[in-house]
């Protein structure tokens, strides 16, 4: 797929969660993702910094069966919005079709942060931040919202995060990754587990 380039802009260092959870096997899940780290570090002309690949539990609990998750940081001259196009694009490649939130999904691509942005301003941000939890499973945002508003509660994220970028500081709450992990129930970080522990 061709891709955009704004020569003379900063780079930014993107961070993408990726997970899936729809395959014929648990190792089909594996190679997928191992295939669209591949592709993404194709689309971006740049390598993209891979944490392990873990197994975790479906979310919401018993919305399917196991996931395989991940974190990349690649660096890009992209901005964030066309990011966000390259990855709806990859994703659709492999099958995703965005019907229902939450559902089991063969491919799942987030982005998660970019550098100390906060998009599209902090007040939008602190309104997904603060949505109440029975209209997260319903309310989407028509924009892009960095950094994910949801991000700072979820271990499959949390965890794989620390392993590219302990250090990145999540620019409202003002904590690292690994401050935000350590921040999360015991229980919660214990069920992501490395795939080849798992």
């Amino acid at each position: 797929m061709p891709q955009p380039t704004y020569p003379g802009l900063c780079k930014y260092r993107a961070l993408i969660a990726l997970g899936a959870n729809v395959s014929d096997s648990f190792a089909g899940r594996v190679k997928l993702l191992r295939v669209v780290i591949d592709q993404i570090s194709a689309a971006f002309a740049a390598p993209a910094e891979s944490s392990q690949l873990y197994r975790t539990p479906a979310y919401p609990t018993g919305a399917g069966p196991d996931f395989v998750n991940a974190v990349i940081r690649v660096a890009t001259d992209i901005p964030p919005q066309d990011v966000m196009t390259i990855l709806h694009a990859i994703e659709a490649d492999h099958g995703r079709e965005r019907v229902t939130r939450w559902a089991a999904r063969t491919l799942d691509l987030d982005l998660i942060g970019v550098d100390d942005l906060v998009l599209p301003d902090r007040d939008v941000w602190q309104h997904w931040h603060d949505l109440p939890a029975a209209r997260q499973a319903t309310d989407t945002p028509d924009r892009l919202i960095l950094p994910h508003p949801r991000l700072q509660d979820r271990a499959f994220v949390l965890v794989p995060l620390c392993d590219v970028a302990p250090d990145w500081r999540h620019p409202v709450l003002g904590l690292t990754a690994a401050a935000l992990c350590a921040r999360l129930p015991i229980g919660a970080r214990d069920q992501i587990v490395p795939v080849d522990e798992a």
